[in-house]
């Protein structure tokens, strides 16, 4: 996560402090709040709509060619029974001949029973025959692709039929049709198919389009209208939306967006917490800075004083008022990019843990021992300021810790130690308190998240961990001592 840029300048600062934390909702939302059938419920219920028809399609390729062989066949059976009757009395009377031409729709018909061959009805000599049909070879394929063909074919087309008259016998029928007849009743059966497939398609679509509405589309323009809703104003928590009692992806989905705009939602309420405090210090940097400047003028008169205490404790002050003023600039830096880069020295680490205790006054404390451990001649490669500021947040925190006892019992004491080790230095810093809460320890090293001590800021343990990894090194908390302890690992230059 970025760190955001803190105010610095006067009081027109705030205005570009909280420039960042417009939202900034993307355009169209007005114009998708107002879909209906462009949206998702109108795809779903065109595509569902189309998907039936297509499958329809192949319903009714098989049954068209079907319908076409059973109109062929009755055909063939109608004549064949009465070309039959006819065969058998060897009377062919005209009035019979054109019922019965009349009951089939032929044009010609005749018989071939092996032996012989015989015309047993014709209105006139067709002309020429524009395909064969020969239902005793008839295939699904064949039968689809030449039902296709009499669809397509010219309205005075003929078409010859030859097949079984009856079920049974060797007698087979001959009979001369027109295509335009067949092709009628073929389209008469298509709208037919095409209509119960549109009240089909309709009303399967419907109570899909219904269903998918009330599982899916209602649940996802909910989730759409928080989103919106809590991008308007993301620090407003009531924003945050409301898990349903879903237990599928859906409920997944409602659960992790929830969660993702409760950590938005902190987040801001930090960078908001990092921007107010860096307005605080801009306002007051500049008159702190003049106090202490008045104040080092004033101690730079007391070194002329003939005191054995003025000349040993005056350098001390003011080197301290010269670090309170590079300390209100390092709070402000903090709230920006990063800290200055270390510039690394060769450092006496005992006379920096002896500077410690002389700034928070611990050689002189009542209640509180100091215990500097860290050997005469130990050196270690740091920024001297930086490692400083490290080593004063934490003792400074024990001090404070181990001041709020009241039991005149207990053992107060601070420990510093250090040594070196294979690729650098390493530090520990522990007190005998009463420890970090274990509520607390996840969040340690966090910027206003670590307070566990009435009227802490927070900022010192966080300030600590990134002057630690500016040199590269690396701060923790040690588990198993009596109380807090800190270990620090500087490495040396080289090993960076």
């Amino acid at each position: 996560m970025k760190h955001v840029e803190l105010p610095t300048g006067g009081s027109d600062s705030p205005a570009s402090g909280q420039a960042y934390l417009e939202p900034q909702v993307a355009p169209g939302h007005a114009q998708k709040q107002g879909r209906r059938l462009g949206g998702l419920s109108g795809k779903l219920l065109f595509l569902t709509i189309a998907f039936i028809m297509l499958s329809e399609i192949f319903i009714y390729v098989p049954s068209v060619a079907n319908f076409r062989n059973n109109w062929l066949r009755d055909r063939l059976t109608t004549a064949g029974v009465a070309a039959a009757v006819l065969s058998e009395t060897n009377t062919i009377a005209p009035r019979l001949q054109e019922e019965l031409l009349r009951t089939t729709g032929a044009v010609a018909i005749s018989i071939d029973q092996g032996s012989r061959r015989s015309l047993i009805a014709m209105s006139e000599k067709p002309p020429d025959i524009s395909f064969v049909v020969d239902m005793g070879e008839m295939t699904p394929w064949r039968a689809i692709m030449e039902s296709f063909e009499t669809l397509f074919a010219p309205p005075d087309a003929l078409m010859r039929v030859i097949g079984a008259g009856s079920m049974g016998t060797s007698m087979k029928v001959d009979i001369v049709l027109p295509a335009g007849l067949l092709k009628s009743d073929m389209l008469s059966f298509s709208v037919r198919i095409l209509g119960l497939s549109l009240v089909i398609s309709i009303v399967t679509a419907s109570l899909v389009y219904l269903s998918l509405r009330a599982l899916f589309v209602r649940p996802l323009q909910r989730l759409t209208r928080s989103m919106v809703h809590f991008a308007e104003d993301p620090e407003d928590a009531s924003r945050i939306v409301r898990l349903s009692p879903r237990n599928d992806e859906l409920g997944d989905a409602e659960a992790q967006l929830a969660a993702m705009q409760l950590a938005l939602n902190r987040a801001l309420q930090q960078k908001q917490h990092l921007a107010d405090l860096g307005l605080a210090v801009s306002k007051i940097n500049h008159d702190l800075r003049n106090l202490l400047a008045s104040a080092q003028l004033f101690l730079e008169r007391l070194e002329h004083v003939p005191d054995p205490t003025v000349t040993r404790l005056a350098p001390k002050i003011l080197a301290t008022l010269d670090r309170a003023v590079a300390y209100t600039q390092a709070v402000m830096a903090y709230g920006k990019a990063s800290e200055e880069p270390p510039k690394r020295r060769l450092l006496a680490l005992r006379r920096v843990g002896d500077d410690i205790c002389d700034v928070l006054g611990l050689n002189e404390h009542a209640t509180i021992l100091f215990d500097n451990q860290i050997p005469e001649g130990l050196e270690v490669d740091a920024d001297p300021e930086q490692l400083f500021r490290v080593l004063l947040n934490l003792c400074r925190n024990s001090m404070q810790v181990l001041d709020a006892e009241r039991d005149g019992t207990l053992v107060r004491r601070i420990v510093l130690e250090a040594d070196r080790g294979p690729s650098g230095v390493w530090l520990r810093v522990s007190d005998t308190g009463p420890g970090i809460p274990p509520a607390v320890r996840k969040t340690l090293f966090k910027a206003f998240q670590s307070r566990s001590k009435t009227g802490g800021t927070g900022l010192g343990l966080a300030i600590a961990a990134e002057l630690v990894r500016a040199h590269g090194g690396s701060i923790r908390l040690e588990e198993g001592g009596a109380g807090a302890c800190f270990r620090i690992e500087l490495p040396d230059r080289e090993a960076v």
